[in-house]
Formats: C-alpha cells, sequence, structure tokens
C-alpha cells in the first residue's frame, strides 16, 4: 500500500493507529512524524561534552537523544544533562533496574531497558511504579542476544516470532500494572529476521508505537544499505513510529542516513533531493565531480527542493521535467531548466554556480 493510496482510499497506515506518547515535547506514535533519534558517545559524567554533542545532532536534525547509564558513576551530570539538554534525554539502562529509577528521578524523559536482563520481575516493577510516577514513558528494548529465557528455548520458533513473543509477553506485564505509556522495539542485526518481528508486532500490538532500527549494523557502508533495506521496507509498509540508525560510526552520520531514508519513502525531507542519472558513455562532463560538488553544497539547503543534475539530453529536462531547477549537460555545456522549461546555456566551468544562482532565484521568487 502506497502512501498516495492512503490518502486517496482514506485508508489509514499502522503508525496512525497506535497510542501517541510523548518523549519531552516530541510526540511519538499517533500519527505524528517519524522521529529521528540517535545515541551519545560522550560520557554523562563529562556533561560539557554530552551536552556539545547533543547541540551537534540538534542542529544536524536528531530530535531524541538516548545516553547509555551503563553504572552508577554514569549517574553523575546526568541531571544537568538533562535540564541543559535542547533534546528530550532517553536513559539506556542494562541489567540494574536501581539505574532506572534513579534515572527517573534525576529528569529522564523517557527509558529504554530490556527487561530480559533486568532480572526477576520485581525489578522491572520498581521501574514501571518510577516510570509512571515520573510521567515519562519506556521503550521496551528486545533483541535478540537477551529474549525472555523461555520464549528463546522454544527450538521450534523462528528468531523473528522469538522476539516478537517476547516484546508482546512484556507489553501485556506493562499494561496488567496499568502502564500504557510504552514504545516497542524488537532488534536483531539480520534484516528479514528483523522486518518479520516488526510486521508479527504491528499485527498483534497495533495501539502500541514502534522504534525501528537495525541493531548492529555495522560500519558506514554495509550499516547504512542494511538500515535502509530494513527500515525503508516497514515505512513502507506504514509501520514504526521514531527510529535510530546504528551505525558503528559518528553519530552525526546516523542523523544524514536518517533523513536520507525518510526522504526516500516520501514522509519527510530536511534537505533538497538530488536526482542525478548514472554515467555512461554519452556523458561529455566530469558528471561525478559536478553531482558531488552540487550534493555537498545543497546540504547546507534546509528547503525540500529537488534539484536535478542529469549527464546528456536523454535523461535530461524530459525525465527531469519535475526538477524545481537542473542542468542537462551536453559536450563541455550544460542547459539549465527549471520544471522542464530551458532557461539558458552555459559552459562546463560554470555550471554549478549557474546551477546555485539559479536555485537562490527559484527559491526568492516562491
Amino acid at each position: 500500500m502506497c502512501f498516495d493510496d492512503v490518502d486517496k482510499y482514506g485508508l489509514k497506515a499502522p503508525r496512525d493507529l497506535t497510542r501517541q506518547v510523548w518523549v519531552g515535547g516530541v510526540a511519538v506514535g499517533g500519527g505524528a512524524d517519524v522521529a529521528v533519534q540517535s545515541m551519545l558517545t560522550a560520557k554523562t559524567d563529562e556533561p560539557a561534552k554530552a551536552l556539545a554533542q547533543i547541540e551537534a545532532l540538534a542542529e544536524a536534525g536528531c530530535e531524541i537523544i538516548r545516553v547509555a547509564i551503563p553504572a552508577r558513576a554514569a549517574l553523575a551530570g546526568f541531571r544537568e544533562i538533562c535540564e541543559a539538554s535542547l533534546l528530550p534525554v532517553v536513559a539506556d539502562i542494562h541489567f540494574d533496574y536501581r539505574l532506572a529509577v534513579e534515572a527517573c528521578r534525576l529528569g529522564a524523559a523517557k527509558l529504554r531497558i530490556n527487561p530480559g536482563n533486568i532480572g526477576d520481575l520485581d525489578m522491572v516493577d520498581a521501574i514501571i511504579d518510577a516510570a509512571g510516577e515520573a510521567g515519562i514513558p519506556i521503550r521496551i528494548g528486545v533483541n535478540a542476544g537477551s529474549l525472555d529465557k523461555g520464549i528463546a528455548e522454544q527450538a521450534e520458533l523462528s528468531l523473528a516470532e522469538k522476539l516478537a513473543a517476547s516484546a508482546v509477553l512484556y507489553t501485556d506485564h506493562f499494561n496488567e500494572r496499568g502502564f500504557y505509556d510504552i514504545v516497542v522495539s524488537a532488534k536483531a542485526h539480520d534484516v528479514p529476521s528483523t522486518v518479520q518481528a516488526y510486521r508479527l508486532l504491528s499485527r498483534e500490538i497495533p495501539q502500541v508505537p514502534l522504534h525501528l532500527g537495525i541493531t548492529e549494523a555495522g560500519t558506514y557502508l554495509q550499516g547504512t544499505v542494511k538500515s535502509a533495506a530494513g527500515i525503508g521496507a516497514l515505512l513502507l509498509d506504514g509501520i514504526g513510529d521514531t527510529l535510530r540508525v546504528s551505525l558503528t560510526a559518528d553519530p552525526l552520520d546516523e542523523i544524514d542516513v536518517a533523513w536520507e531514508i525518510l526522504a526516500a519513502v516520501g514522509l519527510r525531507r530536511r534537505h533538497p533531493e538530488l536526482v542525478s542519472c548514472p554515467t555512461c558513455g554519452r556523458c561529455e562532463v566530469d558528471l561525478i565531480s559536478i553531482a558531488n560538488a552540487v550534493d555537498q553544497r545543497l546540504s547546507e539547503i534546509d528547503l525540500p527542493l529537488k534539484i536535478a543534475v542529469m549527464g546528456c539530453v536523454v535523461n535530461g529536462p524530459g525525465e527531469a521535467r519535475e526538477a524545481d531547477v537542473g542542468v542537462a549537460c551536453g559536450r563541455g555545456k550544460a542547459a539549465v531548466f527549471s520544471r522542464g522549461k530551458i532557461l539558458y546555456t552555459v559552459d562546463e566551468s560554470q555550471i554549478i554556480d549557474a546551477l546555485f544562482e539559479e536555485i537562490e532565484r527559484f527559491v526568492s521568487t516562491g
């Protein structure tokens, strides 16, 4: 089902039907924009460094930030970070329930826990009570390495079924305790298993907002491809209310990739879209260098424009007629066009400057 069909026939995507929860001032679920998240590499015991990284991530388009609380020492400076942060701060807790309880008291906007590694349900219940008192949501984060023990031992179940079953089990427990401000994730590094797990969850607990991601996806290139394949497939299904692209890379790269995925599936766009054709024997300019230079300069523009850089007349104004502004290259020159209409021709050395002059003119005239 494509998004045009959703509008045309009055149908709703699964994300429109989830219960809305609030992470600080950011709405998650209930048809709200799919929110972009990342995680700090800076330590919480160095608040100035953490806040500087948060500021950079916010400028790049991050909307929710998560921080690791691996031990009690990591709580030092946590209150200061929560109070001064430009973004709502999620405390990421494993193993020790007392850290989650304390994070609630110190100002966390949300908790992320995996009940499978917290211990007895009494300890999980203490976290639920603390979050309820603080009025903050909890993400139940299930992954392949920390499933519910009873479910993990069921050999007849696939990994996707184990992930989904664990998440549903924990969700039911939270609901039985009267706690409904939850978000669920069920991640693995395997893309097909992750996608299937989320599709199962969307059917089993359709009211619960889902946090998307492919965990341990890898370094920049591999992680980007795996995340785009998995997250993109789910978003196109209408599944997913918030996401984090997990890369072994700078968190700023995670934000860039997240926005590109959202833009590619037609949900949200932060920067212009560059439409550029592949090179072939017909191309008679240095198209790769031109396209890369244009792409770099477009990253500084925060408008949802469509810009085309086409290598020859075959893929020129005709195929890119919907572009707001573009260039169609010939032998050592290019035609500058807008919405399919050729405006003028420039030499190859002037292509980039002419393109951006026309972009400025297009923006200024509306």
